[in-house]
């Protein structure tokens, strides 16, 4: 009926006329010394929009300004994550390569399963299971072509680059396997309660709705730590 009256000079369409008809619940109108038309924020910008072109462009700009400002700190917290995990990463291969391999008796085809070890090694101290036990618990992820330290947090990587620096000494020490993982294991909760209390933000996994396994120490903990312990062609 609105629509086809719009045309007629006599047609007036009131607020309360619109809310009494359409029973409208965006908007509300009160007559009166304090009264006025006060709408949700949606038709304020439509009807803001609508009335002034100035508004209108400046309502896009706006959206796209945000939007720009959003996908640009998304892109900033990817490429930090990703340089993050590989700041200590050349100190970690290189005391593979001159300390472990060439005590290693595995044949040279199969000496990749020393790094894959180590990995693993920090994966358990910091995340609580091994890259393995996490891919089977995510295969979404892995179809993704994402492991488990894409889907890290900003706080478990500062400590997973930390745990690398740590492993690196300790490898060069000559300090058994066991008692590295014991220690960077210790070092590493530390660490992350340390982190975590301090920047909550941080702390959150990039996925929250991934199904990923429980980190406390219980039966899968065992189990991670027999793998990261026990690294072997058929693992």
């Amino acid at each position: 009926r609105f629509k086809n009256e719009a045309g007629s000079n006599a047609f007036n369409l009131r607020p309360k006329r619109w809310i009494e008809a359409t029973n409208a619940i965006g908007i509300v109108s009160k007559s009166g010394r304090y009264g006025g038309t006060y709408a949700h924020k949606d038709i304020a910008f439509e009807f803001a929009a609508w009335l002034s072109p100035a508004i209108k462009l400046y309502i896009i700009r706006e959206f796209q300004r945000l939007k720009e400002s959003e996908s640009h700190e998304h892109s900033l917290e990817w490429q930090f994550k990703r340089t993050l995990s590989k700041i200590n990463y050349k100190l970690h291969s290189d005391a593979i390569k001159n300390y472990v391999i060439p005590s290693s008796h595995r044949a040279k085809d199969k000496q990749w399963i020393e790094y894959a070890n180590e990995a693993d090694i920090l994966n358990v101290s910091v995340f609580g299971y091994t890259a393995k036990q996490w891919s089977e618990a995510n295969p979404e992820a892995v179809l993704r072509k994402e492991s488990v330290r894409d889907t890290a947090s900003i706080n478990e990587l500062v400590v997973l680059s930390n745990m690398e620096s740590l492993n690196s000494i300790y490898i060069k020490q000559g300090m058994p396997k066991h008692e590295r993982l014991d220690n960077l294991r210790r070092e590493a909760k530390e660490q992350l309660e340390k982190l975590n209390v301090s920047n909550t933000n941080k702390a959150y996994k990039k996925l929250p709705n991934t199904n990923y396994l429980d980190s406390k120490p219980d039966s899968n903990f065992n189990e991670s730590l027999k793998q990261a312990l026990d690294y072997s062609p058929k693992d």
